[in-house]
């Protein structure tokens, strides 16, 4: 393989992309990009044929293409993770596989990483195209991000985002189980800013990105990324017992004091149905930390690649 680094690497995790992921490419390679750029393409064991998409693009792309084959299905981010140590370039962009992500939106964003000497340049759209639902699910994200990662206010977190290669030098660092790329660029710089990019209208497919993907994500943050919730678990337990002894003292009152009704059955069933589910709750939240930092100590895979294939022209094979 040819040692020359190109400028750009562009790292896309394919997941049922075979409709749209050829036409996202041929608009990629036609980007004027001085010094070059390559494709670095992640099927994360998609079951239609993307597969058989990425070995066209490897017959026919006029730039140099990386194929990344998972063994199994392992999720976005450990799919972007796994991307971005095959990447060369000395600056990295993230984006989508279903072309909403507007690939003449590429240069501008390497123009401000590269201008202003940042380590992270995030897409901010204008208008997303996105469903309701993903929307607000984006903007939860985003919001919960600053209470737990501490994000700068008015930074939004997008997919569309380029990276200097210091910022994924340290990022490929991790060997965890649940990547949160977000999280772990946070945790490593505040070299960070967002401009304004375009998102256009899903043309082929339907979303791979369900409400089921969006809570996993959300539960990486929060159990990943932060002992927040841990703290919370804490003050939660704090201000029932506070309020269980305001309980005592007020029943201990009303039979010396005031000899008012006696409290019965179904009052003492509420309260010990409110205490237990909050005790569960915190021993889940326990459990999860703890679930989780087991499958890390017995090495759980973050995402096992079956083979590497590279194409395209100049791909120095």
């Amino acid at each position: 393989m040819s040692e020359t680094r190109p400028t750009l690497s562009i790292v896309i995790p394919l997941y049922r992309s075979e409709e749209s992921i050829e036409r996202v490419v041929a608009e990629l390679a036609a980007l004027p990009i001085d010094g070059g750029l390559e494709l670095v393409l992640v099927n994360d064991c998609s079951p239609d044929a993307t597969l058989a998409a990425c070995r066209r693009i490897m017959a026919a792309c006029p730039v140099p293409v990386a194929v990344v084959n998972l063994a199994r299905n392992f999720g976005e981010h450990n799919a972007v993770l796994t991307g971005l140590r095959q990447a060369r370039g000395r600056w990295v962009v993230t984006m989508d596989d279903d072309g909403q992500n507007p690939p003449v939106e590429v240069p501008k964003l390497l123009a401000a990483a590269q201008a202003g000497d940042w380590d992270v340049v995030f897409g901010d759209y204008a208008v997303k195209e996105h469903a309701a639902w993903r929307n607000l699910g984006s903007r939860f994200t985003n919001r919960v991000a600053g209470w737990l990662l501490d994000k700068p206010p008015g930074l939004y977190l997008s997919s569309f985002r380029c990276l200097s290669a210091f910022i994924v030098g340290e990022l490929v660092r991790y060997e965890g189980p649940y990547p949160y790329i977000d999280g772990l660029i946070l945790q490593s710089t505040r070299a960070v800013t967002a401009i304004e990019v375009g998102h256009r209208p899903r043309a082929l497919g339907q979303s791979g990105y369900n409400l089921r993907r969006l809570l996993r994500l959300w539960l990486n943050m929060f159990t990943s990324f932060s002992v927040a919730p841990l703290r919370a678990a804490t003050v939660l337990g704090l201000v029932l017992g506070a309020l269980g002894l305001l309980g005592v003292v007020a029943v201990v009152y009303l039979y010396f004091v005031d000899r008012g009704p006696q409290f019965g059955w179904g009052s003492l069933m509420a309260a010990l149905l409110v205490f237990s589910g909050a005790q569960l709750v915190m021993l889940g939240v326990i459990g999860e930390y703890l679930g989780r930092a087991y499958l890390t100590a017995n090495r759980r895979p973050q995402a096992v690649v079956r083979e590497v294939m590279r194409g395209g022209k100049g791909c120095g094979q």
